[in-house]
């Protein structure tokens, strides 16, 4: 009986024992997690505090956006050494405003890294291009990522000459980083491939001149150098083998109008394509009358599924006839509410859709309000 007794006794002093000890690493564990935390909290917040308070007087006063300068690129305000009154300074003597500067450091904050030497260097390489500061500013006011993205002169400079040198003219440059100012900031690799694939797309049609060619593509489409080869060339097939075109009307095409959509994803061009053909075809037309309506006008592949399909029965429902509007396309450019509010004045006018030309509904509203003088006179 007594060692029987001794077993639980033992047993029951290191069961006690067990329990004692896990509580107390447990105690011990949450004290030393909970200091851990508050710690680390309190550090970070001091050294954020000290980290970030000149910097944030600093931008405050120049009338930046903290808020927004903060959610774009958080991590320009845990640096050390900015050069926000620099950057001030610099763009102060090229001519831009207090509040355009504020504004292109609100929205691209890393600005404020960047060294004046390295401001400077790159501003001459544009001003290749340019012909005034003020035209560098108006672009850095609507796309400061363009100018302060990239810190590599080098490659600008290489990409400068080697755009001019497979003959584009100053005027296509000038357009590129206008409209596409990134097509500087690709490496010189990636606009070689580019080059070159036009290129060799141009001689594969049975054309000689592949400089014009590529030149009237850039001029179209100024967005294609910031695009892949693999993109434009499924575009191109696409092209070629949905409206059944051979070499010498592909090339007129790609000349003209079809390079706007050259860089559009080749998801997006099928599903509207698909859309225009599936609407098209419900309100009686052929397969030869949407083909025609497509090529006469390859802007409307731009119309998602949604816009087509209103714009078409809002003019339906105004009376207007399936030819009239396969016969002038452009009108598809205007919105709803433009087209609603012409029809109605033209109509009250005493314009006549029904035997006149529907097309001054996609006029210049210049042009247009000249027109509907004209008619009131009348």
């Amino acid at each position: 009986m007594a060692p029987r007794n001794f077993l639980c006794m033992r047993s029951n002093f290191l069961f006690g024992s067990r329990c004692w000890m896990i509580r107390f690493s447990a105690e011990v564990l949450l004290k030393s997690v909970s200091f851990r935390l508050f710690s680390v909290k309190c550090g970070n917040a001091d050294r954020e505090s000290l980290e970030n308070e000149e910097l944030l007087n600093n931008l405050l006063t120049m009338g930046v956006d903290v808020d927004m300068a903060k959610k774009r690129q958080p991590g320009v305000f845990n640096r050390m050494g900015t050069k926000e009154q620099d950057l001030k300074m610099f763009l102060l003597s090229k001519g831009a405003s207090k509040e355009v500067i504020a504004s292109i450091i609100s929205r691209y904050p890393r600005a404020i890294t960047r060294t004046p030497e390295s401001l400077s260097e790159r501003w001459d390489l544009w001003r290749r291009i340019m012909t005034s500061d003020l035209e560098i500013i108006n672009i850095l006011q609507r796309s400061p990522e363009s100018f302060f993205r990239s810190n590599n002169n080098l490659n600008l400079e290489n990409n400068i000459k080697f755009l001019y040198s497979v003959g584009l003219t100053h005027k296509c440059l000038c357009r590129l980083l206008t409209n596409a100012p990134r097509t500087f900031s690709n490496s010189l690799d990636l606009n070689k491939q580019m080059i070159v694939f036009l290129q060799e797309v141009c001689l594969s049609l049975g054309h000689n001149k592949p400089r014009d060619f590529v030149r009237k593509i850039i001029l179209k489409n100024p967005f294609i150098l910031i695009q892949s080869t693999k993109r434009v060339k499924t575009n191109i097939e696409f092209l070629q083998s949905t409206f059944n075109l051979n070499d010498e009307k592909l090339l007129v095409l790609l000349c003209g109008p079809g390079a706007k959509i050259l860089d559009l994803s080749n998801d997006y061009v099928n599903r509207n394509y698909t859309n225009i053909k599936e609407k098209l075809f419900f309100l009686g037309c052929t397969k030869e009358e949407i083909h025609k309506f497509i090529l006469r006008y390859p802007d409307v592949i731009f119309l998602g599924e949604k816009k087509f399909n209103d714009k078409i029965d809002c003019l339906i429902e105004e009376k207007f006839s399936i030819s009239q509007i396969i016969e002038n396309p452009r009108i598809l450019d205007s919105s709803i509410n433009t087209l609603k509010n012409r029809i109605k004045e033209l109509v009250n006018a005493g314009y006549n859709f029904s035997t006149s030309n529907i097309a001054l509904l996609s006029w210049s509203q210049k042009r247009y309000n000249a027109k509907l003088k004209k008619l009131n006179i009348e």
